[in-house]
């Protein structure tokens, strides 16, 4: 198996001496329909995997535009909530000026009553003022009785004493008056409206400011929730179209798969017929490795290294902190064990080969070739998708093709994943692999065109 594998390329193939000239040309035709075949299926390939990136960027898309219009919903109702709140707000302000007015009527009210006290008070001084000076004159009176008016004239200082007291709380009323009256004025100001002039108070200013920016709060939010609602409604109309792309690119999709089915099965076919092809070399390099795995895998079952219900483990076990994620099954040790043995000698066989890797019938890889093999690099997806392949499942639609394969040989065109949108575009042969009866899986070839 390695010296075909060797070879492969290094022997043209030579017609017997008993060909006929039609037999030459016929196989001259097959090897360039071959060959153009190939071209067709690399270009199908291609194609399907542009579209498939389109899907995936236009879903995203659609996603990203669905989330728009629920922020936007959410925006709108919100900018309602606010003008809820500024049409509840330019009511409040309206019954806080009312009851301002009414408050500016109260204290009209009290600085009428204290004018009424102030006079009251100048009443009492006046008062005050005329006692004392008949208080002085009985007083004086009283002197000039003598011993008959003495009593008298203790009962005039008494007056005239008390009238002096009271003339001094007068005066102090009076003080107290006029600076309250001069308080409650400029509150008065303040608050009340000049009916002749039509004056506002700075209390009534402010509330005047206060609505004409709870008035422009709410046109904002009109304005805002209009726009709100025409993007939403120009999103919904975008979103029908971009659900119109996802069903073309659908449709797309379907067609591109029938044309790399039908290549594919054009390659199979040919590489089938007896013809020497370009793949013909893979193909049996492929079916060799597989029967080179299932003798060691039947070694290992007779020589008790594995039991058969460990061999067809399909139990994955995640391993934590791997991204993309890989995992472990009863068979891996001994897949690293026995694998790379094959797996190595058909990478190195030829420049062609990008790689070779036995497969379970799920598409998991529990060992690469070695330079596929490296520990990942944490939050690196795009390197550990390129460099981490191992003990990863790879259930795409080629992948699963090729592991659930049961025919002598598949041959398909492989769009590879090396990460962060990077594609190589390659062919791959798959062979089944069989232990005791039972399909195990694949190997699987990929190599370039």
């Amino acid at each position: 198996m390695l010296q075909l594998l060797r070879s492969w390329g290094s022997a043209p193939v030579v017609p017997d001496m008993d060909t006929t000239p039609d037999q030459v040309d016929s196989t001259e035709v097959l090897q360039r329909l071959s060959r153009q075949v190939s071209n067709i299926g690399r270009d199908a390939a291609e194609t399907r995997g542009v579209i498939e990136d389109t899907q995936k960027i236009v879903t995203a898309q659609l996603q990203a535009m669905h989330h728009l219009n629920l922020d936007l919903g959410r925006v709108r109702e919100t900018q309602h909530a606010i003008g809820e709140a500024t049409t509840a707000s330019r009511a409040a302000v309206v019954r806080v000026r009312q009851q301002v007015e009414q408050v500016a009527r109260e204290v009209t009210g009290i600085v009428e009553v204290l004018h009424q006290v102030a006079n009251a008070a100048g009443d009492i001084g006046q008062i005050a003022l005329q006692t004392r000076l008949v208080a002085f004159n009985a007083s004086v009176e009283a002197k000039r009785a003598g011993e008959a008016g003495r009593g008298f004239g203790v009962v005039a200082d008494a007056v005239k004493e008390l009238a002096g007291r009271v003339e001094l709380s007068s005066r102090t009323i009076m003080g107290t008056l006029d600076d309250l009256d001069r308080r409650i004025a400029a509150f008065s100001r303040d608050i009340c409206i000049d009916p002749r002039t039509d004056r506002q108070g700075q209390i009534h200013r402010a509330f005047a400011d206060v609505e004409t920016a709870v008035h422009r709060i709410d046109a904002a939010a009109d304005t805002s929730r209009m726009i709100a609602q025409q993007v939403i409604d120009k999103t919904q109309a975008l979103g029908k179209d971009i659900q119109g792309a996802i069903s073309g690119l659908e449709v797309a999709m379907q067609c591109s798969n029938r044309f790399l089915a039908v290549s594919e099965r054009l390659i199979d076919e040919l590489a089938g017929c007896g013809i020497e092809t370009e793949d013909t070399p893979l193909i049996r390099g492929a079916q060799g490795a597989a029967l080179h795995v299932v003798v060691l895998l039947e070694q290992a079952l007779a020589a008790g290294h594995i039991d058969l219900e460990a061999l067809f483990d399909a139990h994955y076990q995640p391993i934590a902190h791997t991204d993309p994620p890989q995992f472990l099954t009863r068979f891996v040790p001994l897949a690293e064990r026995l694998f790379p043995e094959v797996q190595e000698q058909v990478l190195s066989s030829s420049d062609k080969v990008v790689y070779c890797i036995a497969v379970d019938r799920n598409g998991y890889v529990a060992v690469h070739n070695r330079v596929y093999c490296q520990p990942q690099r944490r939050s690196d997806a795009v390197w550990n998708t390129a460099n981490s392949r191992h003990r990863r499942i790879f259930n795409d639609r080629t992948g699963l093709a090729s592991a659930r394969n049961r025919r002598p040989f598949l041959v398909q065109t492989y769009r590879r994943d090396m990460g962060g949108g990077s594609f190589v575009l390659l062919k791959e042969v798959a062979a089944p692999i069989l232990v005791q009866g039972r399909h195990w899986g694949a190997l699987r070839i990929g190599y370039r065109f």
